[in-house]
């Protein structure tokens, strides 16, 4: 049974690219109030070094999970103005809520377009909002039997993984990472740390991808061979043949574009492998984020097959 409850409170967390502190700031209560009652007490590492990052080690680690905390958004900028934090879905009446020094609002999209095409995005609201201030989608939870629509399933999903993998996990690393929908930053840092601290150099990208043509709904956790970034081919390899090992139901994605931690891992200066492995969505940086039971169960199964193999 999947504890959806733990995850519909991670959607509701305003966490945009660039200011993750309150969603680091939960996980950390998070983990303070429950490691008691996982199976290895891990040691945690966070604060100024790590700016919003968090960083829990696990008995002796080979391999480390990545999942990054922040979400797309939009920020003010002048008069009624927005612009987009990472790649957010512009349309017409989504609804977008945040705070500034007057208060918690309410506000709604509005997509202008003049005769040449050229958008422009302002907010509707009774007052102006503080330039700066940064805004996201209001959760608007969905669920039934087969599936779960909400906004920030990317990446709350992907976080919510490495929570469930953390109760059980005896030996690995799991960093909560920041930045990485508006282009990264923070990977860079954190595989330093554990490259150097503890000699890791295989890693798991625990997000989200796309339904597509090739990746549906239902079909299991998909295990990325590239997207704009390709992994070195024996890893995959190694992680494909571990995965048909544990018989938990995957799909092989190919895409030419998107991107994650893993890009980031490959640019930095360390010999990481890595392999991406999320379940597929529809409606992909909107508000309505769609994913089907059956695949979030595969990749919580899956991580845990993983990082027992490796």
């Amino acid at each position: 049974m999947i504890p959806t409850h733990l995850l519909k409170e991670l959607v509701k967390i305003h966490a945009p690219s660039g200011n993750e502190s309150a969603m680091t700031e939960f996980l950390l209560e998070y983990i303070t109030q429950n490691q008691s009652k996982w199976k290895v007490q891990p040691e945690i590492f966070h604060g100024d070094e790590f700016q919003d990052c968090i960083v829990l080690k696990f008995g002796k680690p080979t391999t480390a999970v990545f999942a990054h905390i922040d979400s797309i958004g939009f920020t003010v900028k002048y008069g009624k103005e927005l612009i987009k934090i990472g790649g957010p879905r512009i349309e017409d009446g989504y609804k977008l809520c945040g705070s500034d020094s007057k208060g918690y609002f309410e506000t709604e999209l509005v997509v202008l377009e003049n005769e040449q095409g050229d958008r422009k995005l302002e907010y509707l609201l009774d007052r102006n909002i503080e330039r700066g201030t940064d805004l996201t989608f209001i959760p608007n939870w969905r669920e039934d039997e087969d599936y779960i629509q909400c906004c920030y399933m990317d990446n709350r999903l992907g976080v919510f993984n490495a929570l469930q993998l953390a109760e059980t996990l005896e030996n690995g690393v799991i960093c909560f990472s920041t930045y990485e929908e508006h282009g990264g930053g923070s990977v860079g840092f954190l595989a330093k740390f554990i490259y150097e601290k503890w000699q890791v150099k295989q890693a798991l990208i625990s997000d989200i991808t796309w339904v597509t043509e090739g990746v549906e709904h239902g079909k299991g956790v998909a295990i990325s061979m590239r997207d704009s970034g390709i992994p070195r081919r024996s890893y995959i390899n190694k992680i494909v043949d571990l995965a048909k090992k544990s018989k938990i139901p995957f799909q092989l994605e190919v895409e030419s574009a998107g991107g994650s931690d893993g890009n980031q891992l490959q640019k930095s200066p360390y010999p990481f492998d890595w392999v991406f492995i999320g379940a597929p969505e529809d409606h992909v940086h909107t508000p309505d984020e769609k994913v089907h039971k059956k695949d979030i169960q595969a990749m919580l199964d899956m991580y845990r097959f993983l990082m027992k193999e490796l």
